[in-house]
């Protein structure tokens, strides 16, 4: 069973990160910053449609604070969605801005409303912490999921990553007689091998989404990861591995059910190399990320020590005992991606 150790500590965004997302298009001066959110003069806590404590709380400005900040905020939208076209935000409205006050950022959650057809659509304003921001760009060049995204000073904007919470999925839906078992067990194998090889931790049934799209003939899943604060921070493999959380067990479960040794195998295989492709297909920004995550501050020099020693056990690869940083043991868990492939393949 895989347990976080202590609350993460946050580690500010680099002069060298900056200048990667500033050369990347990912820097951009932001009409609202996550401190003017701050100024709120009261808040209620949010509740769902059976009645639930959501955990978010909605907050209230005075009347020229709140005009101030739906112009800003509609503007970021824009920039989020439309490279800054004002013309999309005509028919838009700030329907709610809600606090999560429980979370490790305390991020706001932003409700964009079409006046027009009252469609509705999310984002989040939380602090650029440099793990989450590598977390980000990591998922963004590596999975198979593209992210959008943009920091200014402390300032984080992340669009909302549609799915079903885990958690959700897992309560209601895997017993539903039409799931298609063995496409979500083979999805949640390649799922396992995206975040251990990028080194992204803490990925329990609450912290992913399960995207489910219905094709002519089958329906197909992709679990996405969606919160991306613990971005090789932790120092143990299984913080890495989501097959180690308790609360992802009723899936990996299934697998076992389902899945030969070979068949598992043959997943594993098929993921790493289609992440291969990715960082060859992104070489040179994959190696400016990585070169700019070798020289930054990104945990503990108890983790770095502990976690480096076992990837060198785990890979049988005694160079892990030569990193310094976070950034080197990404680096290095990278190169085993090949090794391994190479090696299987």
């Amino acid at each position: 069973m895989a347990l976080i150790s202590k609350k993460k500590i946050p580690y500010p965004v680099s002069h060298n990160l900056r200048s990667y997302l500033r050369k990347f298009g990912r820097q951009s001066r932001l009409p609202i910053l996550y401190e003017d959110l701050i100024r709120y003069n009261s808040a209620i806590p949010l509740y769902d449609h059976s009645g639930k404590d959501t955990l978010w709380e909605t907050v209230f400005y005075s009347q020229s604070e709140a005009e101030h900040l739906n112009q800003g905020l509609k503007k970021i939208y824009s920039m989020l969605t439309a490279d800054g076209d004002v013309s999309v935000i005509q028919h838009l409205y700030i329907d709610r801005i809600d606090i999560c006050p429980f979370g490790n950022s305390k991020p706001f959650r932003i409700r964009v409303v079409n006046n027009m057809n009252d469609n509705f659509d999310y984002y989040y304003i939380k602090t650029a912490d440099a793990s989450r921001v590598y977390g980000l760009e990591l998922e963004h060049l590596i999975s198979p999921n593209k992210i959008k995204y943009l920091v200014d000073h402390n300032t984080l904007i992340e669009e909302h990553i549609a799915g079903l919470p885990g958690d959700q999925f897992i309560k209601y839906y895997l017993s539903d007689p039409n799931l298609n078992t063995i496409r979500i067990a083979k999805e949640f194998v390649k799922f396992n091998e995206r975040c251990f090889y990028r080194l992204l931790g803490d990925m329990h049934s609450s912290n992913f989404v399960v995207d489910i799209t219905p094709d002519f003939e089958e329906v197909h899943y992709r679990i996405r990861a969606i919160d991306f604060d613990q971005q090789s921070y932790e120092g143990r493999r299984s913080i890495y591995m989501p097959q180690y959380f308790k609360e992802n067990n009723a899936i990996i479960e299934l697998g076992m059910k389902l899945m030969t040794p070979e068949s598992m195998a043959q997943y594993q295989l098929e993921e790493r190399s289609l992440m291969i492709h990715r960082i060859k297909s992104s070489r040179f920004k994959v190696k400016e990320l990585i070169d700019s995550m070798v020289q930054d501050e990104l945990s503990t020099a108890g983790h770095i020590q502990s976690l480096k020693q076992e990837l060198a056990k785990y890979h049988e690869e005694p160079t892990f005992n030569n990193c310094q940083t976070m950034g080197e043991i990404v680096k290095l868990n990278l190169k085993m991606l090949v090794r391994k492939t190479i090696h299987e393949g």
